[in-house]
């Protein structure tokens, strides 16, 4: 049986992918390992993708998008690297007999043999946000609430065989997400997250994972209690840890993991342990926050409410062959024209 986990991620999470399909190769050195990049390489950084932990790189533009630079310049870089996971999935239903999505900021602690056995009953596996009930105030605000806008199941996993239901569901889920995936939670949409919510509705054969040890995350470190025991072993109410998700790296990630790990000083070991990964598999040629669909032709930042305005109306898009472009009849140009650009070339 064939197992292929990808991630998708640019070059600034470049780090935290190679520390996630490097937990993959330690516990699973026979699965495939397909690294999902939307993005191109900075000037001054040599990739070398037989160098790093994956098996192969398949970029965005090579998934056979229609006029893939109009698609992707309605998209900020947080809602194209999920946009594209849909028509990745549904396309690898033909290689491999069970496909795994896995975010580029999670790690692996243990094997994940025990999803590929509940593949053998069911076809969809979700991780909800929250898998118990909180009972603190504060906790109900911050992360009851928060699933409630963004989606009861997180989507840095999901997981599927590739017949039957799950086939369907990486059909569904590819145009989905070609069509309607961004961030705009007024008009009922939070990436991809917010259609899953649909997903036990719609399809047979789902199963929802509430096995603590996976997908552990911030925002249920309030109702999961983590130990390490003499042989080094990771466990979360009593469950093996399996999959631990470092969303937000940094000061952010830092304050919620305080405010709900309180006392259970084996978190801050995991999470500095992953902060020492992450920074060993960094590379300083690559910028900060770099993406190379983050500008126009000429080096200046595209404002997300250009993309806005270029995602909701049809005559832009028919009329300028490449938003990316600069200079005379452009679609920057026009912007300016027409009064929508800052002195500093941003929106006005």
């Amino acid at each position: 049986m064939k197992v292929l986990v990808y991630s998708s991620f640019t070059f600034s999470y470049l780090n935290r992918a190679r520390v996630l399909y490097s937990t993959l190769r330690r516990f699973h050195p026979d699965w495939e390992l397909v690294a999902l990049i939307t993005d191109e390489p900075p000037a001054g950084f040599a990739f070398d993708p037989a160098a790093e932990p994956f098996d192969r790189v398949v970029w965005a533009q090579d998934l056979g998008i229609a006029d893939f630079r109009k698609w992707l310049f309605r998209h900020d870089v947080v809602e194209v690297c999920t946009a594209v996971k849909g028509p990745f999935i549904h396309q690898a239903c033909e290689s491999a007999d069970i496909v795994i999505y896995l975010d580029p900021d999670t790690a692996l602690l243990a094997p994940l043999d025990p999803l590929v056995e509940m593949l053998g009953q069911d076809e969809i596996l979700l991780t909800p946000h929250l898998v118990d009930p909180n009972t603190e105030r504060t906790a109900i605000l911050d992360n009851d609430l928060s699933a409630s806008r963004t989606g009861i199941f997180n989507l840095g996993f999901v997981a599927i065989r590739t017949t039957g239901e799950g086939a369907r569901f990486a059909r569904w889920w590819n145009d989905r997400l070609l069509e309607f995936c961004y961030d705009d939670m007024p008009k009922g949409l939070f990436v991809d997250q917010r259609w899953c919510d649909h997903v036990p509705a719609l399809f047979d054969r789902v199963k929802v994972v509430r096995d603590p040890g996976y997908n552990v995350a911030s925002w249920n470190l309030s109702q999961r209690r983590v130990s390490i025991g003499k042989d080094g072993a990771v466990s979360v109410n009593g469950h093996p840890l399996r999959f631990w998700h470092f969303t937000k790296l940094g000061p952010t990630g830092d304050l919620m993991t305080k405010k709900y790990a309180g006392d259970n000083f084996e978190v801050y070991e995991i999470w500095n342990w992953y902060k020492r990964q992450v920074a060993a598999a960094t590379d300083p040629a690559i910028p900060e926050r770099y993406w190379a669909y983050g500008a126009y032709a000429d080096g200046a930042p595209i404002d997300k409410a250009h993309r806005i305005l270029w995602r909701d109306n049809p005559d832009l898009q028919a009329h300028f062959d490449d938003p990316f472009a600069t200079g005379p009849a452009s679609y920057r140009a026009w912007l300016a024209a027409e009064g929508r650009l800052s002195a500093k070339g941003g929106a006005a």
